[in-house]
């Protein structure tokens, strides 16, 4: 298979770009240059948000397929799709699952109500651009040539959001830790190696439509997940569960300051209970939440312990001195403090 990928250099992209080159794939990344692509591929240079003298160097090629994450204007989707529509065997968008219509109902499936968005449109909030750039594609490809992976959170190594490296750098330093509970709350997310094993998968077979891309309900739960942090690490942590209740009155700031939690209700339905049963039964795979902890550490161990961030998203997690402050405050209120999420709470 002849991939073109679109980005590549970072998170999402770079697992993509990896996992087609393990296959023996010949693969092409198409970047602005600000990071290395990695060994194996042919690298051409270019920047979308330039308009269309910006893919100058894809002007000439051919691919069986196109891989895209591009999460900005949908213009630049629109002027890529154009481009490649009669050099490319198929195109696949890696989209988002906030492009259905708020609020996305529990267990809501593929065919959910979708927010409005234009192929044309330049910057616009993210919902918009990403339908806009489902928009972009189908038009220029066809229903039966474009896949768009509707992902819901993504986590792993490369991870430049900080979600799940704030929690492991926050575990690894120590001694109590706030703990957004109940323990046992599922939660989904995919690995971005899954993802991007499922994509390619699915290009390769020639899939098409809309799929929803996270890890099947009951896959993990919170306290698996940061059960897996103290494992991994090795730190002398305390995970000091706390009910939803009890943090949001405290003002904690559920999915920013504590990434990855939301709190049951409407936001917790919209992120954590996607119908996911059309990627299963297309061989969607999903590894142990203890293997994409414990890779995602070692990555971060590589580094120095410090994750790269994107430029363009705010900063997660809760300070040092704001956790301290939640704790005190919650333990004296007798919310918190205990390792038995399943005891009664206070009241």
């Amino acid at each position: 298979m002849k991939l073109l990928m679109l980005g590549g250099t970072e998170f999402v992209g770079r697992a993509i770009v990896e996992a087609a080159l393990a296959r023996g794939w010949e693969v092409t990344v198409f970047h602005r240059g600000r990071h290395a692509p990695p060994e194996g591929v042919r690298s051409l240079r270019g920047d979308r948000t330039t308009g269309p003298d910006g893919l100058a160097a894809l002007a000439e090629g051919s691919w069986d397929a196109v891989v895209d994450t591009w999460s900005a204007a949908p213009s630049a989707v629109r002027d890529a799709a154009r481009l490649l529509a009669g050099r490319a065997g198929r195109y696949a968008y890696v989209s988002s699952r906030s492009v259905y219509a708020w609020p996305p109902a529990a267990g809501l499936a593929e065919d959910g109500p979708l927010v409005e968005g234009s192929p044309d449109a330049g910057d616009v909030p993210y919902a918009e651009a990403k339908r806009g750039g489902e928009l972009a594609v189908t038009a220029a490809f066809g229903a039966d040539r474009t896949l768009l992976v509707r992902a819901g959170l993504i986590i792993g190594p490369y991870e430049n959001v900080g979600r799940l490296p704030w929690w492991l750098g926050r575990i690894a330093r120590g001694g109590p830790v706030l703990a957004p509970g109940p323990a046992d709350l599922p939660i989904q997310y995919v690995d971005a190696r899954d993802l991007a094993e499922w994509t390619l998968d699915a290009v390769a077979a020639g899939l098409s439509g809309p799929y929803n891309l996270v890890s099947p309900p009951g896959h993990t739960t919170m306290g698996e997940l940061l059960d897996a942090c103290v494992r991994v690490t090795g730190a002398d942590a305390e995970l000091r569960w706390t009910a939803p209740e009890a943090l949001l009155a405290a003002g904690a700031e559920p999915w920013s300051e504590l990434p990855v939690w939301l709190p049951p209700g409407e936001m917790y339905d919209a992120m954590h209970t996607a119908d996911v049963s059309r990627a299963l039964a297309a061989g969607l795979r999903c590894r142990p939440a203890a293997e994409t902890v414990a890779d995602t550490w070692a990555w971060l161990a590589s580094l120095g312990g410090v994750a790269p961030r994107r430029p363009d998203r705010p900063e997660v997690g809760l300070s040092a001195a704001r956790e301290a402050e939640m704790l005190a405050k919650l333990t004296a209120d007798g919310w918190t403090g205990r390792n038995r999420p399943d005891l009664p709470e206070p009241g």
